[in-house]
């Protein structure tokens, strides 16, 4: 099965990292396209982009330098079906592709791909939150945000803008530290 292409280029600001595909989203060929993916609704509403964007229209935020990519490429019906060795085969090439393009920010989407990337990336194992992270990844800083999946429901579409938002605020302060 395919995989959804990567949007990564230098000059990034944000490069969003999810956790892998979902079926659906491979077979279309964009990110985040399940209906139910809270994504696109929440990015919108937060005012991270200038101009409303949706999953037709991803490779889009590029022009606002947001990038794309995922912990694993595998395409899957949940996260339940990555294993293991899913993650030791990709979260390597993540580093190198992360090291390469060296973004502003890498925003993992959850805490389950933040903590896989770093076990099986770097070989530490911490506890983190929501929000920056003392960690970096060579040039880049490190943020969290809540995964979008209609499976993370503890987390309102408010919410979920709310952290988008919060991710603004944080590109913005380090530009202007720039």
């Amino acid at each position: 099965m395919d995989t959804l292409p990567d949007y990564l280029r230098p000059g990034l600001d944000i490069v969003f990292v999810g956790h892998n595909p979902s079926v659906y989203s491979a077979q279309v060929g964009h990110y985040f396209a399940t209906p139910r993916n809270r994504f696109w609704r929440a990015i919108n509403q937060s005012g991270l982009f200038p101009q409303p964007l949706g999953p037709e229209t991803d490779y889009r935020a590029m022009e606002f330098a947001v990038g794309f990519t995922t912990s694993v490429k595998r395409p899957s019906r949940g996260t339940a079906d990555v294993t293991a060795q899913d993650y030791q085969r990709w979260a390597p090439v993540l580093k190198e592709k992360l090291e390469r393009y060296q973004p502003l920010i890498v925003c993992f989407h959850g805490l389950t791909a933040y903590h896989a990337y770093f076990r099986y990336a770097e070989g530490v194992a911490d506890k983190a939150q929501l929000g920056p992270q003392p960690r970096s990844i060579g040039a880049s800083r490190v943020f969290v945000v809540p995964n979008p999946s209609p499976a993370n429901a503890q987390f309102s579409l408010d919410d979920l803008a709310g952290w988008y938002r919060r991710l603004k605020e944080f590109r913005d302060s380090l530009r202007r530290r720039a």
